[in-house]
């Protein structure tokens, strides 16, 4: 199906005008609205802000995750962009143009929830229609834009199906359908694949991606859930107690952060804590590791704490010290566990003399590595990451 534009009609538009508009026309990427957002704080009185002076940019036409762990700022954010919650200080701008004490009804956004919100009185045309009949647009307009946003999310034929007749996933379906019918300026989606299951979340999320693409709307997602977040996003933005830790495309966030908290919070590391970090070496109990200077985080400080990370991939097991290649770094280990993964095994490491918690990614064939075994695990130095702590 080709990219789909759904143009906003005036009020006063005649079902003679409508009649004869031109049907659905090519958007091109990056055709949505720009939302930026100035030093946003919103303040409950209580002992810190829920969100404290967070400034983003969001480009047209982006998918921009705001992903964190509970209570990080991520929801309460959202809500801010949407009008439903009021500023304590900073500004929200779409555009340019400063919306910050607009109420939700003004803001022409579309929303995503996790509960559908449907009418179980109204049939799937109906919920669909129903933004579109508040803003008193023809009836031929209506039908129109019907029965093109339900075949951009699959379901024609579906129209007098009630919600109660629906599964889950065709619920949530009906529920974007009803988002984006009106062409709002944003789409924001609020946790919306939380209530079902994993197999049906993935096809979910791979619809949206396509829905995103087909549309070229900006859209604001928000989750807790890492791998929602890298597989759907442009771009994310870490939240940790109401700040954003940091900003960037999923490999690059995966690849390069900045900091502890994001390295745990976005996939596996193997996490080496340092008494203080520099870009001329990192000390470890026994060990003293070359540092790339490429692979220092901007935020490590000299004499201040710092982490050497290295992801389970890129970890390698040696039986013998003797095998390691010369430049790389390493540390003797015990396997703990092998689990098996099913393409890939698991060694589960303890490190060192403190028994520091690793894993190593194993070829599903490499077999002859058991629980008990003394062994070296190493890494190439670029391969690490050395974050402030």
């Amino acid at each position: 199906m080709s990219a789909t534009k759904f143009p906003t009609a005036s009020p006063t538009a005649s079902p003679a005008a409508s009649a004869t508009a031109p049907g659905p026309v090519a958007v091109p990427r990056r055709a949505g609205t720009q939302i930026r957002l100035t030093g946003v704080t919103k303040d409950y009185g209580l002992a810190s802000p829920a969100v404290a002076g967070v400034s983003l940019t969001i480009e047209p036409g982006e998918f921009m995750t705001l992903l964190g762990p509970s209570g990080s700022g991520k929801t309460t954010t959202l809500n801010l962009i949407a009008g439903f919650e009021t500023l304590t200080a900073g500004s929200i701008a779409f555009n340019g143009a400063d919306v910050s004490r607009l109420p939700p009804h003004k803001r022409n956004l579309g929303m995503l929830f996790q509960n559908y919100a449907l009418f179980p009185h109204l049939t799937v045309a109906q919920n669909v229609a129903y933004p579109l009949r508040e803003r008193r647009l023809p009836k031929p307009e209506i039908a129109r834009r019907v029965s093109e946003v339900l075949e951009l999310v699959q379901l024609t034929g579906r129209d007098g199906t009630y919600p109660a007749q629906l599964s889950g996933g065709q619920q949530q379906r009906v529920a974007l359908a009803r988002a984006i019918v009106f062409d709002p300026s944003a789409l924001l989606l609020d946790e919306p694949l939380g209530a079902l299951d994993r197999n049906l979340r993935s096809t979910l999320q791979l619809e949206i991606r396509r829905i995103h693409r087909e549309v070229g709307s900006t859209f604001v997602f928000v989750t807790h859930d890492q791998e929602e977040a890298m597989n759907l996003s442009d771009r994310i933005a870490l939240f940790n107690d109401g700040r954003i830790e940091q900003v960037g495309t999923p490999e690059a966030l995966y690849q390069t952060p900045e900091t502890l908290f994001t390295a745990r919070f976005l996939g596996d590391s193997t996490v080496f804590e340092l008494p203080y970090g520099d870009g001329a070496g990192a000390a470890w109990e026994d060990e003293v590791w070359a540092v790339d200077p490429a692979t220092v985080s901007a935020r490590v400080v000299a004499g201040s704490r710092a982490a050497l990370v290295v992801r389970p991939e890129d970890v390698r097991i040696a039986a013998d010290r003797s095998a390691v290649p010369s430049g790389a770094n390493a540390v003797s280990a015990t396997i703990r566990d092998v689990e098996y993964m099913g393409a890939y095994r698991t060694a589960v490491l303890a490190l060192g003399r403190g028994g520091v918690a690793g894993r190593a990614r194993l070829d599903a064939l490499e077999s002859d590595l058991g629980a008990g075994q003394s062994v070296t695990a190493w890494w190439r130095v670029d391969r690490q990451r050395l974050v402030a702590a």
